[in-house]
């Protein structure tokens, strides 16, 4: 059985139009998806019972994606974009040109949500709260490697074939680019590994869409 919540109760019972004896699909983001039956509806509050596994466990690559927060309309499209092609972890950060210092952790999280119910995922990447790049990077694991995602490369060639198999993260930049100290830290880092996203500086929320794909396609679960 499965006690719904206030919010989950108003949108299926409200918003889907649900009602008892409905069928509906539930996901946890650890055990798969599942058709359930709705045994208790009421419009703050409902009951569901899980009949037969209708899909497997699809956990994403051990990628995660780390950017500096935008505009919020375009930030949204961050986490939801990320959570449609398939990372493990979201990561706000604050650089040192970062335009937005302050973000809604619970509200990203919950386009995450979002995003993976419309997409049909199983899994749903946890958005951090937003930390400082240095901080990060001072305390970076070593067994996993960073993708820079260099803007002063733009026009070169864009190149994948090279990149070690293993745990990533990838690094995208704000709007007004890192700050050199930044750059110069990055590019020092054992396993940082810098790339070109094609001939044309791309926006942010653009950035991240081209970076995650170029990832997947070489590296990821869409080889």
């Amino acid at each position: 059985m499965v006690h719904l919540s206030r919010t989950q109760a108003h949108y299926i019972f409200s918003v889907m139009r649900k009602s008892k004896g409905d069928h509906i699909r539930l996901f946890n983001g650890k055990n798969g998806e599942w058709l359930a039956q709705i045994d208790f509806a009421r419009k703050k509050q409902g009951v569901v019972r899980c009949l037969e596994i209708t899909k497997p466990q699809q956990n994403p690559p051990d990628v995660w994606l780390m950017f500096a927060p935008i505009k919020k309309a375009r930030t949204d499209f961050i986490v939801e974009k990320a959570t449609e092609l398939g990372v493990a972890r979201i990561l706000p950060l604050q650089t040192d040109f970062t335009n937005s210092e302050r973000i809604r952790r619970e509200r990203l999280q919950d386009h995450a949500i979002g995003a993976a119910e419309q997409c049909g995922g199983t899994f749903i990447p946890k958005v951090t709260d937003i930390g400082r790049l240095e901080k990060l990077l001072s305390n970076w694991p070593m067994d996993r490697f960073l993708l820079f995602c260099d803007e002063e490369k733009v026009g070169e060639r864009v190149e994948t074939k090279d990149l070690p198999k293993g745990k990533w993260a990838i690094l995208l930049g704000p709007e007004g680019g890192f700050s050199e100290k930044e750059r110069k830290y990055i590019h020092s880092m054992q396993n940082s590994f810098s790339l070109s996203l094609g001939p044309r500086i791309l926006r942010a929320d653009t950035a991240a869409v081209a970076a995650l794909t170029l990832w997947q396609n070489a590296l990821g679960d869409w080889r």
